[in-house]
């Protein structure tokens, strides 16, 4: 706008001295007028060759800032997207800022680097992908009850000092405000904003002015229904624009909406007040997150904290630690593989150190290239989806296209016992900014008949899920209905059945990927479906059996 309004100057002058009296040569009076013109030009010539100044070094800032910081995360790719911090401000950054950076550029730049952004901006996040990074620091902060400033100043449990993370700005606080209340989603809009409002009352610098914080923050607060807190930010808004219309409207409605909660009051009496007080505090007390579709949301993210398990002493004193040889199999009499009881009912065991560094980075290597987001069984339909409660993206890997994949598959087999030629491909997992998948279970349901029936396998009778990462923060494998949790090791395996002997399912395996809060999750699992394990694992009569 700064330089449309300084050519409007220079044309205009062009334009009042072209279309003047040309025979300015007759008159020294007349001629020093163009003397006065010539000096707003130059004025004006100036003011653009400022203009000019000013935008290439705000280009020259923002490049110096990416140069330090793209070579601090090329460093550890991994870990520095990680951090979701991290993560979210480079959805921000390549979805919002760098355009910022295009239209600032694009007035007089070489055609090569517009050319090239142009090209590589088909390839940017988009505005979905922002959202995702921004509803992901929501999820992370809701699940691990973590406040908007620890969040905002990146002190994360597990954060790795090592890894650079540049601290929330107002701008990231009032977008991540700004992303809730387009979801009607007021109980963060109110979080964000106030974090906002904090930063700048701190005395940051911030392009995004008090006065729009202030209208949200105060619509949100009175959409949880607090009357009082919302008219006193309103009050605060006037006193910055005494001319705001919406919140002059909100102003009178405000105090309207209070003087009849006096008035009623007053009318009730004494024991009516009290009781009206008590409601508010319960009120108060709920106000929050809105319920959502998850019933076990809470004992799932208690879960997630490690809180809630339900491991009683005396079931502990019978889970041990052994060497196993799977029933004296020749790989392993001479070598046997760790295993450890992580719960009982049902029986989860972890195999530790089943897969090397190398098989990891070479399974990791075949995945990248094919890494798409993950899908779910829609229990009507069969046919695989999309699902928001699933942030992940993942490959399947066959045992021919590489010796690796083969050896892990008889590795399975050899340790379970179980025949994998009817199991499901190896699948490699990856989460993302947040990632996780909500509790579920592996196996088919009996409201669910056709859920692997075009694999001609039958149901899913086993889980092996194998960690290819550690995770300093968060990632844990939770088992909802019996209080269990299970951490991530690399290189480790856990195992469970997810069918009785019976071949009914086991409805104790109903479990759940936690959010990531810092850290790179890989996994891969294989799921072993009932075909080929008639003699491997006999049938009982007793359901639960």
């Amino acid at each position: 706008m700064a330089l449309r309004g300084v050519w409007c100057v220079l044309l205009t002058c062009l334009f009042y001295t072209s279309s003047a009296d040309k025979d300015f040569f007759t008159s020294i009076g007349q001629m020093t007028d163009l003397l006065y013109t010539e000096k707003d030009l130059v004025t004006s010539l100036k003011d653009y060759i400022r203009a000019e100044e000013s935008k290439l070094e705000q280009v020259k800032k923002w490049a110096q800032k990416l140069d330090v910081l793209s070579a601090t995360a090329i460093q550890d790719p991994e870990g520095f997207l990680g951090h979701p911090v991290n993560a979210f401000k480079l959805m921000k950054r390549l979805n919002t800022e760098w355009g910022e950076l295009e239209s600032l550029v694009l007035k007089d730049v070489s055609d090569g680097f517009i050319s090239n952004l142009t090209i590589q901006r088909q390839y940017f996040p988009n505005d979905d992908d922002q959202t995702g990074a921004a509803k992901a620091l929501m999820r992370l902060q809701d699940t691990y009850r973590l406040d908007t400033q620890t969040i905002s100043t990146g002190e994360l449990p597990g954060t790795n000092t090592d890894v650079t993370m540049s601290p929330m700005t107002v701008e990231d606080c009032f977008e991540l405000g700004k992303i809730a209340y387009s979801d009607a989603d007021y109980y963060h809009t109110e979080l964000w904003m106030e974090q906002a409002l904090k930063q700048l009352d701190g005395g940051e610098e911030s392009t995004v002015d008090m006065v729009t914080i202030l209208d949200y923050l105060s619509y949100s607060i009175y959409q949880q229904g607090e009357l009082e807190r919302a008219l006193d930010y309103t009050k605060r808004l006037l006193k910055l624009d005494s001319a705001h219309q919406r919140a002059n409207g909100n102003l009178k409605y405000f105090e309207y909406q209070l003087a009849k909660q006096k008035k009623v009051e007053v009318e009730e009496g004494l024991k009516e007040k009290e009781k009206r007080e008590r409601e508010k505090r319960e009120a108060s007390d709920k106000k929050g997150r809105p319920a959502d579709y998850l019933p076990e949301r809470r004992k799932y993210e208690q879960l997630c904290r490690g809180e809630g398990i339900k491991m009683t002493p005396r079931r502990q004193s019978r889970m041990f630690c052994r060497y196993s040889d799977n029933n004296r199999h020749p790989l392993y009499v001479l070598g046997p593989v760790k295993q450890e009881d992580e719960w009982d009912r049902p029986r989860i065991i972890r195999y530790h150190d089943v897969l090397s560094n190398s098989e990891i980075e070479k399974v990791k290597e075949l995945a990248k290239p094919r890494l798409r987001r993950a899908t779910i069984s829609n229990p009507i339909t069969g046919v695989l989806e999309t699902a928001h409660y699933r942030i992940s993206k993942s490959a399947w890997l066959t045992a021919y296209e590489d010796p690796v994949v083969d050896k892990i598959n008889q590795r399975i087999e050899d340790i379970t016992g179980l025949n994998v030629k009817t199991a499901e491909e190896l699948q490699v997992a990856n989460y993302g900014v947040g990632g996780q998948y909500e509790p579920h279970f592996d196996f088919g349901r009996k409201d669910e008949p056709d859920a692997f029936k075009e694999l001609g396998t039958g149901n899913r009778i086993a889980t092996w899920l194998i960690y290819m990462s550690d995770v300093p923060s968060g990632g844990a494998t939770v088992f909802t209905d019996v209080g269990a949790a299970v951490w991530p090791k690399k290189g480790s395996a856990v195992f469970w059945y997810n069918l009785f002997a019976s071949g009914e399912g086991d409805y104790s395996t109903r479990h759940a990927a936690c959010p990531v809060l810092v850290g790179n999750k890989w996994v891969s699992n294989k799921w072993i479906h009932e075909r080929g394990q008639e003699f491997r694992r006999r049938c009982t009569l007793d359901e639960s059996d």
